[in-house]
């Protein structure tokens, strides 16, 4: 039994659904099995998680009755696209799975966004929960609805919103996650205290250490304050028609890095700490935030070990032309999610060009410096 468990809800109506948050939650049935009322149940995940907690997974369901099938995907971003995705529906169809069925979604933000796509496609929509074992998972992409994959010109361009029926957070799990991957998780944290929750920022500032020794307080804090943050958010806007939208800062910027990459050569938090940083001095060059705001950023994000610079192969001709496949653009115009004080956001496509243009410039000779 978990010796402590916080509960957050995000607000949606009919498709409302709990987030639990605590340690030893993998061994809790009574807190799943309330929301699978479904006979049949595939278990998606990879071939990192899937030795470490599936047996886990698996052990929730014992004893209900119902059929439980697996299918494991390969590792990595770089096979977030419909080929690995149709591994899922193949599983399902092999098992005689109908249109009752659940997927369960047991890894980071990969496994979660592509079992998420596949629950909203199959059979026209099935339902699915998330169980997230990544700290970018946990804070982020586990809720909201977000799903989809990759397509080789730009990222998360094929997918849908479809919600999950709860979203159980052990945060044991991060006990097996590698450093880089808990500092790339750290980057969508910070991202909340920039964009809505100044005092979130001061706290990382103050705990970021704590942070990233997991402390099991400091992990169990982080955690519920970015939840809380983006419930307020998708409930306020499930499908990003305005403030949702904000959740996006950095990523317009960070998505050009992993396209220009390769998907996997940049883990998805370190290019939204480079993204951020780079909104964040064209916030200061159009008169925003200030030097001494900027120096906080760079200071907060080093210390998560965390790129402040883009990769310096990508060219600022490639990187506005990556920008313009973004989801947020509008009839090819790029628009971008800007600061106007640590802890304010805002949508814009209302912005001096020659600002976004010096930013790529200038961040691009920085990045050649740092070699």
């Amino acid at each position: 039994m978990s010796s402590s468990m916080q509960t957050l809800k995000v607000e949606l109506g009919a498709r409302s659904y709990p987030i639990h948050i605590g340690e030893g939650l993998l061994s809790r049935p009574d807190l799943v099995l309330a929301h699978v009322p479904a006979k049949q149940v595939m278990i998606v995940s990879n071939t990192t998680v899937a030795p470490l907690y599936l047996e886990q997974a698996k052990a929730l369901f014992a004893g209900s009755g119902k059929t439980i099938a697996t299918c494991i995907l390969d590792d990595g971003e770089e096979y977030k696209h419909l080929v690995e995705l149709n591994k899922i529906f193949t599983a399902l169809l092999e098992s005689r799975f109908d249109r009752k069925c659940m997927l369960v979604a047991l890894g980071g933000g990969v496994i979660g966004d592509m079992v998420g796509f596949a629950a909203a496609i199959y059979q026209r929509g099935v339902d699915f929960i998330q169980i997230p074992t990544t700290l970018l998972s946990q804070v982020d992409s586990s809720v909201g609805g977000k799903t989809g994959v990759n397509h080789e010109l730009g990222k998360n361009m094929i997918g849908a919103f479809h919600q999950p029926k709860l979203v159980l957070i052990d945060t044991l799990t991060l006990n097996t996650l590698p450093d880089r991957e808990l500092s790339a998780g750290v980057a969508e944290i910070i991202k909340y205290g920039l964009l809505c929750d100044a005092s979130l920022f001061g706290w990382l500032e103050a705990n970021m250490e704590a942070l990233l020794a997991r402390d099991p307080a400091a992990l169990a804090y982080a955690i519920a304050r970015s939840c809380q943050d983006k419930a307020d958010i998708v409930a306020a806007d499930e499908k990003e028609a305005d403030v949702r939208a904000l959740l996006n800062l950095g990523h317009t910027f960070g998505h050009a890095i992993e396209t220009g990459m390769g998907y996997g050569e940049w883990l998805h938090g370190e290019a939204v700490g480079a993204g951020m940083m780079m909104a964040g001095y064209m916030s200061k060059l159009i008169g925003n935030i200030t030097d001494a705001d900027l120096d906080r950023m760079a200071d907060l994000i080093s210390r998560a070990h965390l790129p402040l610079y883009p990769p310096p192969q990508i060219k600022p001709a490639q990187f506005l032309d990556m920008m313009s496949v973004d989801k947020k653009a509008d009839a090819g115009h790029i628009r971008l999610v800007l600061l106007k004080t640590i802890g304010t956001a805002y949508l814009t496509g209302d912005y001096d060009a020659s600002a976004l243009d010096r930013t790529l410039a200038e961040w691009n000779a920085y990045a050649g410096e740092q070699e």
